[in-house]
């Protein structure tokens, strides 16, 4: 009998062993099913987001060549080359341009990027517009100063000129007071003693025809060039970026 008292815990803790694990089994076996039932709301928030998805790429492939387009159409990126603008500009920057195809009126002041065949086989050059058609220009090259006159050399103004780099003080060719023609541009680089401009007879007056486009921004700022080893000749400057006048 004592034996028989003995067992029966021993029995009884499989027995409970054994009801436990099929009860965890079933437990296990609902939620696997559960798992596999569909979920409608699940299934809705997945297919709209893949929708999202679908829909905005739709929209970017067709909008990518219009917005390629029209900053082709609107705008151009140009690097400058030489220091005939210093300091307003460095060798090496680049720049963001207004095309011509919307930039038609260039007032004194603008700094514009023409393309003149009669000089460096149509290489672009950099300047800034400094008279327009039916105005006169005179410079007095001893005392680095430009005048301009609006009534037929009646009257003339001398220009404030805080941009300069240098006084005008190089003569280059072409005979003043210089009447500028309709249609026609007079352009001098920033670093006046620096720069082959409007007062070289290669280059002369330039044609509203021959300007591609306005500077409006610097993108990045360049190094004014290198030395004989190779090193930037002034630190890149990141806080020249902006808008350029």
């Amino acid at each position: 009998m004592e034996k028989c008292a003995c067992k029966r815990p021993i029995l009884d803790k499989l027995w409970e062993l054994t009801v436990l694990n099929n009860r965890d089994y079933e437990a296990w076996e609902q939620r696997l099913e559960e798992n596999q039932e569909p979920n409608p709301e699940k299934q809705k928030k997945e297919s709209t987001w893949q929708k999202t998805v679908l829909l905005y790429l739709h929209d970017l492939v067709y909008l990518l060549p219009i917005a390629i387009l029209v900053l082709a159409l609107c705008f151009r990126i140009v690097m400058v080359s030489g220091t005939s603008m210093n300091s307003t500009l460095l060798d090496g920057d680049c720049l963001l341009l207004l095309s011509n195809t919307f930039y038609h009126d260039p007032q004194y002041g603008d700094i514009v990027v023409a393309s003149k065949d009669s000089f460096d086989g149509g290489k672009s050059i950099i300047k800034r517009v400094i008279a327009t058609e039916g105005q006169w220009v005179d410079i007095d090259f001893e005392a680095g100063v430009v005048f301009v006159s609006d009534d037929g050399m009646t009257t003339w103004r001398q220009l404030d000129e805080p941009y300069v780099n240098t006084p005008t003080n190089l003569k280059e060719g072409v005979q003043f007071p210089l009447y500028v023609e309709e249609g026609c541009l007079f352009v001098m680089g920033d670093n006046r003693n620096g720069s082959r401009d409007s007062r070289s007879p290669d280059i002369g007056l330039i044609d509203k025809r021959e300007v591609m486009g306005k500077v409006i921004f610097l993108m990045i700022p360049g190094t004014n060039g290198t030395d004989g080893n190779g090193q930037p000749l002034e630190e890149r400057d990141f806080g020249r970026i902006g808008v350029v006048d």
